[in-house]
């Protein structure tokens, strides 16, 4: 090989090189690029992001008004299915609205309302203590109480079953929360005061708690004969052998009436046990 041939073939070695040193340049430039716009859409769809989320708020508040509004629409209807809507949607600021709903003319309103402020749960707890305050309204507030999952009501609740006209109600509310009230109505049959006693006996034959066994036995004892006939009829709810033993020496108890009473208590419930 010639020397000019040579030198041709280096200049061309030496061009090639030097242009694929170019061309990568501009291929790292062209990524570096494209990287850098990759991360501008996902800055701005990040920004984009917390507006959509601020816009749905706004859109479900303004869904919350317009129930809202809709409560004070002339047509029953309309107030129903907007007290009913609330309670689902769940917020709170729906809690003053639906406590307003519970004094509604309409008892189909006043009843939804009730379950809606269930629905709400904790938030409407003081508002509908506060309520209870009041006689004309007393009965919507405690059956609403009694749909709420909160401690909080129980003291409230247990307090009225002392009341000769919501006494019932407050029994309905509590059997409603079930075994959460166990306790708090266990206590209460050591009230002074004979309906919370009663009451109380009646919840716990209702809810049918295991561990009100021994307390309800006690009230067999009771002074009061409706105590003790009751405490029979709940322990009988209950169903455990140990109720069946504890209620037999009322078989002759003083009182006919709880005498005959547990009579039909004792067939009733060994004809039970023989088809079981």
């Amino acid at each position: 090989m010639s020397h000019d041939r040579q030198e041709i073939e280096a200049e061309s070695f030496l061009q090639t090189d030097e242009q694929k040193d170019e061309m990568a340049d501009q291929v790292s430039e062209a990524l570096t690029a494209k990287d850098a716009t990759s991360g501008d859409q996902t800055a701005e769809e990040s920004e984009r992001e917390p507006a959509l989320t601020a816009l749905e708020e706004e859109r479900i508040k303004d869904e919350v008004e317009i129930q809202i509004d809709l409560l004070k629409d002339p047509d029953w209807a309309v107030r129903r299915e907007a007290a009913i809507t609330l309670g689902e949607m769940g917020d709170e600021r729906c809690v003053e609205p639906l406590i307003r709903a519970l004094q509604d003319g309409d008892w189909q309103v006043r009843e939804v309302a009730s379950e809606a402020l269930g629905m709400v749960g904790s938030p409407a707890v003081d508002p509908l203590i506060k309520l209870c305050r009041s006689w004309d309204h007393r009965k919507a507030a405690v059956r609403a109480l009694g749909k709420i999952k909160d401690e909080r009501v129980l003291d409230p609740l247990i307090h009225q079953l002392r009341s000769d006209e919501f006494g019932e109600d407050a029994t309905d509310a509590l059997v409603e929360l079930g075994s959460p009230a166990v306790e708090k109505l266990v206590a209460a049959l050591s009230d002074r005061d004979d309906n919370t006693r009663k009451q109380a006996v009646i919840a716990l034959g209702r809810i049918q708690d295991s561990s009100a066994i021994d307390p309800l036995i006690e009230k067999l004892n009771d002074k009061d004969w409706y105590t003790r006939l009751t405490a029979a009829a709940a322990l009988e709810k209950i169903g455990d052998e140990r109720g069946r033993e504890a209620i037999k020496p009322l078989l002759k108890d003083p009182d006919m009436v709880v005498k005959m009473r547990v009579e039909r208590i004792l067939a009733a419930w060994k004809k039970r046990t023989a088809n079981a």
